[in-house]
Formats: structure tokens, sequence, C-alpha cells
């Protein structure tokens, strides 16, 4: 009789396990958008990168491998433990077969090595530092929107032509800050300038007095402002107030449409910045950004309409390939060139870096601008091959095994 219940209770777990293999089979394509819902980056990412996988999964159909696709988001609060939490629990617990977006750069490095050890996706949108497709790269991440390197080789380039010599850096302390201060040193460097002096600042800081004024007792040609979003956008309006504008030249380093309309053009004009993106360039990115502002309410940035982009041709490699599982997505996507309103013929390297043109504008003056959004104007377009660090340069470690 023992042996009978053994029997039993053997078969019964053989059926759940199988009847939860089938609905894992059956049930929704998750995607999560791993973002900063409320805080210094939720203007440049935030619900506006969820809107924006929405709409890619609405253009697509709703549907692939004859399973629905559901979108779910996340708030990592800009701390790496926060992100590492909620990428192991969706991808464990809940089915998440490809995170987004993951805005601030602590924060994807660390969700970057969950997804390497675990196979799975990470299409970072939202992040900037270049490390993502150097020493901690991963044949299953997919670095899309822009660098810390293209972003220096840009606008730093674009001012030391101008005839700027001397720099100071005003960077906010973690990884964003780091690289993209690394980055634009060598820039410097290479073109014959010198940086007279650096601070750090703590991410989130409401008072950058003390940073500015050593900024100014440099007599810098320039200040190089590498932060990102709240901290970019008090750093500028308090350089207005202390009369640093004018004087010396007031760089951004990553810049983001949502911050100038906080700004306003008043206070940020002449502003010379490098984007992947802008909603006014050609009528297919008007066509898109219509359609994202009826949602949104809001301009979208170059993270809004890099998610879009990555979902969509993450969806068509997925497609293409019959199957969910991670390395062979990945590679998939290599494969395929990218077409789409902001990316033509972009090509991703085997790095995971997504090679696509990159733009040089300066923020227009009120009395320049004609109507809403109308920000920036188009001073240069540099090629992707210039715009991005060559692939072996970026010491890739699973490169060399290839």
């Amino acid at each position: 009789m023992r042996s009978w219940h053994t029997s039993f209770a053997g078969m019964l777990v053989v059926a759940l396990l199988s009847t939860a293999s089938a609905g894992a089979q059956t049930g929704p394509i998750r995607l999560g958008v791993l973002t900063d819902m409320s805080s210094l980056y939720a203007d440049n990412g935030g619900p506006g990168s969820v809107i924006a996988a929405q709409m890619a999964v609405e253009d697509f159909g709703g549907s692939v491998l004859g399973r629905k696709i559901e979108v779910i988001a996340g708030d990592h609060q800009n701390k790496a433990d926060i992100g590492s939490t909620i990428a192991r629990r969706w991808i464990d617990q809940d089915g998440v077969e490809a995170i987004l977006d993951v805005p601030n750069s602590a924060v994807a490095l660390a969700v970057q090595g969950i997804t390497r050890e675990r196979k799975k996706i990470l299409l970072a949108t939202g992040a900037a530092t270049s490390r993502l497709t150097g020493d901690q790269c991963s044949p299953t991440g997919i670095h899309w929107t822009y660098d810390t390197y293209a972003l220096s080789q840009g606008t730093t380039k674009a001012i030391s032509r101008l005839g700027a010599k001397s720099w100071f850096f005003l960077s906010a302390d973690y990884a964003l800050g780091a690289q993209l201060e690394a980055d634009s040193r060598a820039v410097i460097a290479a073109t014959g300038g010198k940086v007279v002096g650096a601070v750090k600042h703590p991410v989130n800081t409401p008072d950058f007095s003390s940073f500015l004024l050593q900024a100014q007792a440099s007599n810098a040609d320039v200040i190089a402002l590498a932060n990102a979003g709240g901290d970019f956008i008090n750093a500028v309006k308090q350089a207005s107030e202390f009369g640093v504008i004018g004087k010396q030249k007031l760089a951004g380093l990553i810049v983001f449409i949502a911050d100038i309309e906080s700004l306003g053009l008043q206070s940020a004009q002449g502003l010379l910045l490098s984007s992947a993106f802008y909603w006014d360039l050609n009528d297919q990115t008007r066509d898109w950004s219509k359609r994202f502002i009826a949602r949104h309410q809001k301009v979208p940035t170059m993270i809004h309409a890099g998610t879009y982009g990555a979902v969509a041709h993450y969806l068509k490699a997925v497609e293409k390939a019959g199957t969910l599982d991670g390395p062979v997505v990945a590679k998939q996507m290599r494969e395929l060139p990218v077409n789409d309103f902001m990316t033509t013929n972009g090509k991703i390297r085997a790095d995971g870096r997504l090679v696509r043109d990159m733009y040089l504008f300066r923020v227009k003056s009120p009395q320049d601008s004609k109507y809403r959004f109308d920000d920036y104007t188009l001073l240069a377009t540099i090629p992707g091959d210039e715009a991005f660090r060559p692939m072996e340069e970026g010491g890739c470690p699973f490169l060399k095994t290839q």
C-alpha cells in the first residue's frame, strides 16, 4: 500500500511539473523595463521607456512565437543592490526573457553580470558606461543607444576645435561620471588640451556651490559636467546663478532634451551636446515622436527612442530564430541589420555595441525656437565608425575565445 502511495505521489509531482512546464511555454513572454521611475533620471527614461517598449510591442502585433508579449516595469532607485534583486527575481521567478533600459551605469553593470550568468538578454538602452562593451561585456548584452565614448568624442572634440585648451571636470561620483570623465580626458589629451582640475559630487546633489567655486577658481576654459538628469539640471541652474556661464564655457557631456525642457532655453541656450536622437530630425522621427507625445505628453529622449528600437529588433530576432534562448537570440540580433526611424543600416558588433550615427547639436536661443520642443540646431552628423570606440580597443574578454 505504501509503495502505491509513493508511486502515486511521484506521478503527481511529474504531472505538476509537466503542467508548469507547459504553462511556461504558453504563458506571456515578459520583457522587463528596469528603470528610474521617480528620481533624477525618471524624465530621461522612467515611465517614458515603459511606454516606448509598449509601443514597440503593439507595432509588432502583440505576440511572437504564438505567445502574447507582456511589458512589466521595475524601479531600481539608482541602487545596484535593488536593481540586482529585481533582475534576479524577474529571471528566476517571473519568466522575464529580456531586461531593458537600466539608466545608471552602476546598476547596468551589476545587471549585465546577472544576465550574462543566466544567459538572458540585456538591452542597455539607458546606461552610458562604455565598460558594457569593454571589460564587462557579455555575449547576451546589447549596448544600444549611446555610450560615454561616443558622447565624449562628439562634444569634447567639437569644443576643442573651437579653441578650448583647459578643462575642469565636475563629475558624478559613480560609474557614469568616472567613465565619462576618463573617455573625455583621452580626447582632450589627443587634441592637445589640458585638464587643470576635477571634483566629484555625490549622486542627487542639491547644492553645487562649493564644486562650482572650485571650477571658477581654476580659470579653465571649459567646465565639463560629467553627470546627468537632475544633477546636470541643478549644476547648470546654479552655474547660471553664480555667473559662470559667459566667463567660462559650460559643456554637458550627457544631455537629454528632457533636461533642456526643464532648464528652459534661456538658461540652456548655446550649450553644445551629442545625442543619438532628436525628435525633429526628419519625417520618420517626427511621425514616431508625435505618437509618443500623444501617449506620454512629453518629448521623447534618445533613451525612449532607443528602447523602442531595441524591443522591435529583439522581437524580430526572436521570430527569425524561432526560440527565446538568450545566446541564440543575441546572435540573431547581431546578424540582422538595424533599421528603424532613428537608425539606418545599424550593425551590432560581436562585443554588443550597436554602431549607428551620432549627432552634434547646439541648443537654440528662445528667439530662434519657432514651435514647441524646437530646441536644437544640428551642427554635424558623426558616422558610427567614428563615434564609437573601435572594438579591438575595448578589451572585451569573450572576444578572445571566439
